[in-house]
């Protein structure tokens, strides 16, 4: 490639960063500007679906998508490698095989577990990350089965399952425990009763932001399915084989423990020099470093203000995929001129599955949804990001058009 035209720099190939390089080539012809992407994985894989590859509920290929497969590599030079730090001042980025210098860089290199400094959080809790981390979630609680039926005298501890957070991810996550739970049971000629799957919570309620009506509908379907359900409650330590909770500093024995409670920026951020707010990056309405007209940070590494409530928008993956089309454009904009966008969230909903044909949301002016018909627009939702991303091709070879 040639040297004299602008060079962007796309870090990551999450939701942000697939759809910003997607549509800078949508945005650019070949001559008028060089487009780098940077992935430590040959796949990009949807992190709204590890909840599923956690409980081994969906095989761990679905949720992976190779980037070769949506991405012209001959129109994008895809670098398959590790970024391990920024330099914005010498406007270059430092990877594991050498150096990339760019004129526009794109942050968006996912996510960390937020410990929030809890004992025992990193040595001991489970994290739904990504793929190999989700699935040695899935293994983990298999192996616990086994273990619990060729042992002696085993105990139920083992079969405890407890689940950090009650917000998207956790809610989620057990609701596809419930259905899988009861698979290994038979798999395993365990009863279903010794299995218990606690979901901890330190707020009164689960999934914060929901309406009542719906919070009230996701819960009574998880605890009739086996879900038990401790809010208002903090945990203190966790240990190999335990949870510390409350001020009373209960314990709770259990065999697995998958921390869902929080998330922050990837690390290579702060590490890099970037100013962060609860763990991200306080952007612009341009969403744009503060301090740099060329750094762009979208995505699990941003906080987007919502200028009507003076809060930051919730990082979810429909958020991501609109940062992505003002990014493109405000790059563009900076090179050959115009006027710059501001990022303002079009929120065309929210669905939350609870497994099986569960979920329940709402959608477009706040119209709420319950069951199968929530069930099947979450798998719209997904298939419509999948046809965004490759087409139709996309769609019918991952996509969830079935309504289970």
């Amino acid at each position: 490639m040639t040297t004299n035209i602008p060079r962007i720099v796309v870090l990551g190939a999450g939701y942000a960063g697939m759809m910003t390089t997607k549509r800078l080539t949508q945005q650019f012809a070949p001559e008028e500007a060089e487009i780098t992407l940077v992935n430590k994985h040959n796949y990009h894989y949807q992190t709204t679906w590890l909840h599923e590859v956690a409980a081994g509920t969906i095989d761990v290929n679905r949720s992976r998508i190779m980037i070769s497969d949506v991405i012209n590599t001959r129109r994008v030079n895809f670098v398959q490698d590790m970024v391990k730090k920024i330099h914005p001042d010498k406007k270059q980025v430092e990877l594991e095989s050498g150096t990339l210098d760019y004129d526009y860089l794109v942050i968006g290199l996912g996510f960390e577990k937020a410990t929030f400094g809890i004992p025992g959080m990193d040595e001991h809790a489970f994290s739904i990350q990504t793929v190999d981390k989700s699935r040695m979630i899935r293994d983990h609680i298999e192996y616990q089965f086994s273990r619990y039926k060729t042992e002696e005298n085993p105990s139920d501890d083992m079969l405890t399952i407890i689940v950090g957070g009650a917000g998207f991810t956790g809610i989620e996550f057990v609701g596809e425990l419930a259905e899988r739970i009861p698979v290994l049971c038979k798999k395993y000629d365990i009863p279903r009763n010794r299995v218990k799957i606690i979901n901890i919570e330190a707020a009164p309620s689960i999934l914060p932001g929901f309406d009542q009506e719906l919070l009230e509908y996701a819960k009574d379907s998880l605890s009739r399915r086996g879900i038990d359900f401790l809010t208002s409650t903090m945990i203190k330590e966790v240990k190999k084989d335990a949870v510390i909770v409350g001020d009373e500093k209960e314990e709770i024995k259990c065999g697995t423990f998958v921390w869902t409670g929080g998330v922050q920026a990837n690390r290579i951020v702060g590490e890099s020099g970037f100013e962060l707010t609860k763990g991200k990056v306080n952007v612009d309405q341009t969403l744009r470093a503060p301090g740099y007209e060329d750094v762009f940070v979208l995505g699990d590494c941003a906080w987007v203000m919502n200028k009507d409530t003076e809060t930051p928008y919730p990082p979810t993956a429909q958020i991501a995929i609109q940062e992505a089309d003002v990014c493109a454009h405000n790059i563009r904009t900076l090179i050959f001129g115009g006027t710059l966008q501001e990022f303002f969230f079009d929120n065309k909903g929210t669905v939350a599955s609870l497994g099986g044909g569960e979920a329940m949301g709402t959608i477009f002016d706040g119209h709420q949804l319950y069951g199968l018909q929530a069930k099947m627009m979450k798998h719209v939702i997904d298939d419509r990001y999948l046809f965004m991303l490759g087409g139709p091709a996309l769609v019918l070879k991952k996509g969830k058009f079935r309504p289970f």
